[in-house]
């Protein structure tokens, strides 16, 4: 989902069968084209389809792109098998930053099969949210989230809130997925740049 770097508010629903929603992701982009929201939707089982709504007014609208993937076991399985993964328990908050040579991070998110309902975001500032995600997956182990997302600038922070109950914990693989190897960061420093 991008757009013209205006605001975006959508609802993404993977729809299974009549009247059954197994996975539902709020998005909110502060500008869609420097921030586009990339994601893996894992569908087992048949009679799947992706819902996209646009809930912003009228004035904002988006474009939308979905493309399915039949070969190999995906990202999602290729994070989880190459990262260690980081326990949050239900009502719990944890945060990472980034440095500013990483262009884009990987997130995934998964359970032992529970529920998974999460909020992700990414913060650039103190409480400066550029994107947000609430995340609703109905079994976390056959639909684990997957999501792409860019970092431009500097002072990059994610934090991940698990929504759930205490009897809910989800497990976070949180990684960068591009560098920019070019960016001299002897010169410029790591982290924010005060003035």
């Amino acid at each position: 989902l991008d757009t013209g770097g205006r605001p975006l508010n959508a609802e993404v629903q993977l729809w299974q069968g009549p009247d059954n929603a197994p996975q539902k992701i709020k998005v909110y982009l502060e500008d869609g084209m420097k921030r586009p929201f990339s994601a893996v939707i894992d569908t087992p089982g048949a009679g799947n389809a992706i819902a996209i709504r646009n809930t912003a007014p009228m004035e904002f609208p988006l474009s939308a792109y979905v493309e399915a993937d039949n070969g190999g076991p995906g990202p999602a399985r290729a994070l989880a098998a190459n990262t260690k993964p980081r326990t949050i328990q239900g009502g719990a908050v944890f945060t990472t930053p980034f440095a500013p040579n990483v262009k884009s991070i990987q997130i995934m998110l998964n359970t032992d099969g529970r529920p998974l309902q999460a909020r992700l975001e990414l913060l650039q500032g103190p409480n400066n949210n550029k994107q947000v995600m609430e995340v609703y997956c109905e079994d976390g182990m056959d639909r684990p989230f997957f999501v792409v997302v860019e970092t431009p600038g500097d002072g990059n922070v994610v934090r991940i809130v698990n929504t759930a109950t205490l009897e809910y914990p989800l497990s976070a693989h949180v990684e960068a997925f591009e560098i920019d190897n070019n960016r001299d960061m002897a010169q410029r420093g790591a982290g924010i740049m005060w003035s």
